[in-house]
């Protein structure tokens, strides 16, 4: 049955699927911890309870999705191995290391803190508690930060040296590897549309909450803070992006020609394509909608600016246009609705209408999951376009397969599938599950007593002020 496919194209297709599943969980897990972060700073300091209901009722989902992340991820790791053998012989002296610091730094200061930040609400000292939930958002930041830096190493490579076996080993420095020419780029790019998707994620569920009940306090919250967000850092992340494009360009030209559409080269200004149908047979994109000299003034920032096209570039280098060409589009069209929503909820907040328009309200329940939808677009377009190099330019994917027959890597495949499909399922169902239960509307007041000597705090320190409208003080209503 599968002796006629491809066993690197199914490893493509596994690790593809493996890594979309695990890549949601670390988007949401770098931007919610953060957001707890921000929640329980602000209670300290206001002593307003709706900022500690609101940090017990997200601190559970960030558990859940937390452990998900880890446990999608370790996959991933064992993959390099099984099916990306030659890949990991001979890319291992550079990129080996660099996990390994994501390991020793990021992981073990998440894992170090967790347990302070998920059970010693109510054991340890309240300040104690917001250095652990700070350690806890650091390390989150910590691990996108080495592993970005592999990536960005695979699409830039830099500061290496090859050796007689043929292995990429580091050169004079490490920081030439460390910070690659994408790197810095990718980074704010990628940690911004991170805290991107949490606030839509948080902004739907308190919309979703709000059209149940505009009075409930804690949605209320939730959702002005989310839309802040919105309006202050989707602008933001287009600046960045822009000047991620401008990065790619310079680096890795036929993939931002891939994503434009631009088979042929315009020597005095090339149009921004805006819908069509790529064919990379015909190197042509048929029935396209196109608006002269505006790919130029977007790419190079002058509207006569020349730009070459695919044609430039031997075709065994393109990367699979249709793909990267409709993932682009569809990363880009989330952003400017991501806009369109901060905008319209500012004017809805300026007219004392953000808790009365159900209109915005339904609008940000559709827009919770499309920062979700928007990171794997980015994803798709960041490693297709890469294709078909595994290290860009140097090695190809073909080259970094391990010698295996088709067979074993689809059964392995379909485990996968069948695997993730059932628990990660499940989790995701829990997850909407927990985020459908409204948010207790009582507010908790500080504690009033001081610290004793050990510097426990008391036990009701968190509890709400009132039972009856509140939870206990592990977040259970």
């Amino acid at each position: 049955m599968f002796e006629h496919l491809d066993a690197v194209f199914l490893a493509r297709v596994q690790f593809a699927f493996t890594v979309s599943f695990h890549f949601i969980f670390p988007a949401f897990s770098i931007g919610l911890a953060s957001y707890l972060m921000v929640l329980e700073g602000l209670w300290l300091k206001t002593g307003r309870g709706v900022y500690a209901n609101l940090y017990r009722y997200w601190l559970k989902i960030f558990a859940v999705g937390f452990g998900m992340g880890v446990v999608s991820g370790i996959v991933l790791s064992y993959q390099f191995g099984t099916n990306w053998s030659e890949f990991s012989h001979r890319a291992g002296p550079v990129i080996g290391p660099l996990m390994g610091y994501e390991v020793i730094t990021a992981f073990f200061l998440e894992a170090g803190f967790l347990g302070v930040m998920l059970f010693g609400i109510n054991k340890v000292g309240k300040r104690l508690h917001f250095f652990a939930t700070c350690m806890v958002a650091l390390g989150t930041v910590v691990s996108a930060f080495w592993i970005l830096s592999v990536n960005s190493w695979m699409q830039t490579p830099t500061g290496f040296e090859i050796n007689d076996q043929g292995q990429f080993i580091v050169g004079d420095s490490w920081w030439g590897v460390i910070f690659n020419p994408s790197f810095p780029y990718r980074l704010v790019h990628t940690v911004t549309a991170a805290y991107l998707t949490t606030a839509f994620a948080v902004g739907g569920v308190g919309a979703w909450h709000l059209l149940r009940d505009r009075n409930n306090i804690g949605a209320r919250k939730m959702f002005s803070m989310a839309m802040w967000m919105a309006v202050i850092v989707t602008p933001v992340q287009i600046f960045v992006g822009d000047l991620h494009g401008l990065n790619t360009l310079e680096h890795q030209p036929a993939k931002v020609l891939a994503m434009e559409g631009d088979f042929d080269p315009s020597p005095d200004g090339a149009p921004l394509i805006l819908f069509g149908i790529p064919d990379e047979d015909a190197a042509t994109v048929h029935y396209k909608v196109a608006i002269p000299k505006l790919g130029s003034l977007v790419l190079k920032h002058d509207p006569n600016a020349p730009l070459p096209g695919l044609t430039d570039f031997p075709r065994e280098d393109w990367p699979p246009v249709a793909v990267v060409f409709w993932s682009f589009r569809v990363m880009v069209a989330i952003g400017f609705a991501m806009l369109a929503l901060g905008v319209w909820s500012l004017i809805a907040r300026r007219q004392k209408r953000l808790y009365a328009s159900r209109a915005l309200h339904r609008a940000a329940v559709c827009m919770g999951p499309a920062g979700f939808v928007a990171v794997i677009a980015g994803w798709v377009t960041t490693e297709v376009g890469r294709q078909p190099f595994t290290v860009y330019g140097l090695m190809r994917t073909v080259e970094s397969a391990s010698p295996l027959d088709a067979p074993a890597v689809a059964a392995s495949l379909i485990a996968f599938i069948v695997v993730y499909t059932a628990v990660f399922g499940m989790g995701i169902y829990y997850l909407l599950r927990l985020m459908g239960h409204p948010p207790s509307p009582g507010e908790s007041e500080p504690d009033k007593v001081p610290f004793h000597a050990a510097g426990i705090t008391p036990a009701s320190s968190l509890a709400p002020a009132s039972s009856g409208q509140g939870g206990d003080a592990h977040g259970k209503s």
